[in-house]
């Protein structure tokens, strides 16, 4: 059933690599939109409606189907016969990664959900803090398929 998987090895790890770009881009920029929402615009208003709408389609449109695509794609390679080597640290290390990324969207989704109904009640600052998450993470997925540690 799975004999497809090496001959497409190079589509599915293209695939997996844009669908990882699309998603890393959403993830550095709602927290950015959320920054300014609750900085600038407050919780009610045209422009919380305006940045409310932003957030929802920023992450319906763009990031929940990259990050079901990398899940997809990323399967798909561990599926691939001879591409993961289980008894190594780095496949462990990226999943735990990968893991705290969807973590991460999901707690993104959330907090989307607390400006929509006039709850947020996180700064700023913390958002910006909450943005570096995902960089942290993005290292140490890059250092774990590319050097392998």
């Amino acid at each position: 059933m799975l004999n497809f998987l090496p001959s497409a090895y190079p589509w599915i790890k293209s695939l997996h690599v844009i669908s990882m770009i699309a998603w890393m881009a959403g993830l550095f920029y709602l927290p950015r939109l959320f920054v300014y929402h609750a900085e600038k615009v407050g919780q009610s208003g045209e422009t919380h409606e305006m940045f409310t709408t932003m957030e929802r389609r920023l992450l319906k449109a763009i990031m929940n189907p990259a990050m079901i695509a990398s899940w997809l794609f990323g399967l798909c390679l561990v599926a691939t016969p001879g591409i993961v080597d289980w008894a190594a640290v780095w496949p462990w290390t990226k999943l735990v990664a990968v893991l705290g990324m969807t973590w991460f969207h999901m707690w993104l989704g959330a907090r989307r959900k607390d400006f929509l109904s006039g709850d947020n009640q996180l700064t700023g600052r913390t958002f910006r803090l909450m943005n570096e998450v995902p960089t942290v993470l993005m290292i140490v997925i890059v250092f774990s398929v590319i050097v392998k540690f």
